[in-house]
């Protein structure tokens, strides 16, 4: 089986494949300060309620947009599964080309999320990441990456609200029922989700307005679907995404090492 992680800011996703199979995927908090050992333990556990033996692990792929962590889950996968992770970056055949001034520059989770959506869909696509930042990428009719942008993740923006704004309270994101409303929670909930919304769709209506094609908008990220359903150009969501990138790449590459 492969197992798959994906580090995000606030979140660190796995995934555990039976070949092209998706068995199952977990979803953690990403914490620079635990110890080798303790990511190890939580690991472990989450195989064990799901009946599954480490041993039963034979390859691991690792994309990581925070570096120390790469500092623990390295060394994690050598002593708890003897296996030398791939990690994905300079190096590493993704097979799309990259067009952007520093490669080295573009996270790996959004170079990920591209091999994942261009093999899946096959044309031009415009990709919205929904994480701790919501980044928004191009690939073009060829499957080449194109570039993007980069806006504060909608948590960020609501913390920023809260934090800053005494008589404010925290509330829950959904989706609100009026834009006019008559309570101060129901007002910050159209306001947070409307205007993210927003946001959203300038963006997409900018970049599909850049390129010469006529892209398919897929979302991912764990907020994909709550923002799906207020902003209006979001064609495809696929929680699934990066993960799925992340098997595609790892196949590329062994098919590369038996050559």
């Amino acid at each position: 089986m492969l197992l798959v992680i994906d580090v995000g800011n606030t979140n660190t996703v796995l995934g555990l494949y039976d070949g092209e199979e998706l068995v199952h995927d977990w979803r953690i908090r990403t914490v620079i300060d635990h110890t080798v050992d303790e990511y190890g333990m939580l690991i472990l556990n989450l195989y064990k309620n799901s009946r599954i033996s480490s041993k039963a692990i034979k390859s691991i792929i690792i994309s990581c947009v925070v570096p120390p962590m790469l500092n623990i889950l390295e060394p994690l996968c050598q002593k708890y599964f003897g296996i030398q992770p791939l990690i994905v970056g300079p190096g590493v055949k993704t097979g799309m080309p990259i067009f952007y001034d520093n490669p080295k520059e573009v996270g790996a989770d959004r170079i990920v999320n591209a091999v994942a959506a261009y093999e899946k869909y096959r044309r031009a696509l415009i990709i919205v990441d929904f994480g701790t930042a919501t980044t928004f990428d191009y690939i073009s009719p060829k499957g080449e990456y194109m570039g993007g942008c980069i806006a504060p993740g909608i948590m960020i923006s609501s913390e920023a609200l809260f934090e800053r704004a005494s008589k404010l309270p925290r509330v829950e994101l959904c989706k609100p029922r009026l834009i006019i409303t008559k309570d101060t929670v129901s007002g910050m909930q159209a306001g947070i989700m409307y205007g993210y919304a927003g946001l959203v769709d300038g963006i997409v209506e900018r970049m599909k307005a850049e390129s010469d094609s006529k892209p398919l908008v897929v979302a991912t990220g764990g907020l994909a679907k709550l923002i799906s359903g207020v902003a209006k150009h979001i064609d495809v969501v696929d929680e699934m995404l990066t993960i799925e990138g992340l098997r595609i790449i790892f196949m590329r590459n062994l098919k590369k090492c038996e050559a």
